[in-house]
């Protein structure tokens, strides 16, 4: 049985889309707004300190736990459909995963859809990747990257863009709940369309247009994770709610990533919702997710 503090996000998730819905017409500036209370569920992780930087032009914020190492980091991508969703709502998420590991977390205000659509996002994560490496000077042994739904996504295409590049590839990465951009063929839209209390085929394809703009193709390996070629991939490890209607993402995702060769670990929590690890601090299923993110990295990042 879920925990009642579990409740929370499922009752936060059904107040936007009541909101939505009694409003059709509701403006991107409301809908930001309304998500900017996304983490107002989460509860603010003690001693860890949050300093806002700028990355060669991208906002971004550094989550600085109190005494953790230096010269390791989290490579945070925020979720919202490459629409909504800030550095500002998810600090303190990833404030308890980088006070988890003990490392610092950067977490990047990468531009979004549809004012900067496909490649802007995964480009402007590239970038802050590349930044780690030649001005902090960082190994990309000591590099984990992490992210939720939207920014799951990144946390896996941003490796296979840099990979592009010819950068060094990051020692692992922990996508939660990635999203699979436009593509709504998983059978969870329809077996959990009752149980996923915000994410529906509507809003995959509402956001999933905007994100890919009018002549992007959805089917973009830097777009869309079930397309990206998984070869000489670092390990993978995903989390994932099974209430929620992107469950088969996260399934295929590992799948293609399995068959190219990839170490890769999935949990599925039950009857959690769509990151229900924002709920960390206050519900037990989201603090035994982020231990579990924290004990499964710190030895591929070196820590003990």
């Amino acid at each position: 049985m879920p925990s009642k503090e579990s409740a929370e996000l499922a009752d936060l998730y059904r107040s936007w889309v009541a909101a939505m819905t009694a409003k059709p017409d509701m403006g991107l500036d409301e809908i930001r707004r309304l998500f900017s209370h996304w983490g107002d569920v989460t509860a603010d992780p003690r001693g860890v300190d949050y300093l806002e930087i700028e990355v060669d032009g991208i906002p971004a914020m550094w989550a600085i736990p109190h005494g953790a190492v230096r010269d390791r980091v989290l490579l945070c991508s925020h979720g919202g459909g490459y629409v909504v969703g800030s550095m500002y709502t998810h600090r303190k998420l990833f404030g308890h995963i980088a006070k988890a590991v003990g490392c610092r977390a950067l977490i990047v205000d990468y531009r979004r859809a549809p004012e900067n659509p496909h490649p802007g996002s995964v480009n402007d994560m590239v970038t802050a990747y590349r930044w780690l490496l030649e001005r902090e000077g960082l190994k990309p042994q000591h590099v984990a990257l992490t992210g939720d739904s939207a920014g799951g996504a990144l946390a896996l295409t941003t490796i296979a863009a840099a990979r592009d590049k010819g950068l060094p590839l990051p020692v692992a990465t922990m996508p939660m709940s990635p999203w699979a951009g436009m593509d709504t063929s998983g059978q969870t839209y329809d077996t959990n369309k009752d149980r996923d209390a915000l994410v529906s085929r509507d809003t995959t394809t509402a956001l999933g247009s905007l994100f890919i703009g009018e002549k992007g193709n959805p089917k973009d390996p830097l777009a869309n994770p079930l397309y990206t070629e998984y070869s000489k991939f670092p390990p993978i490890y995903i989390t994932v709610g099974d209430a929620e209607t992107l469950l088969d993402d996260s399934r295929r995702i590992a799948e293609r990533a399995k068959k190219a060769g990839v170490d890769v670990r999935i949990d599925v929590f039950p009857d959690m919702q769509h990151v229900f690890q924002f709920l960390a601090g206050t519900a037990p299923e989201a603090d035994d997710a982020v231990k579990r993110m924290a004990e499964w990295v710190r030895p591929k990042l070196g820590l003990s």
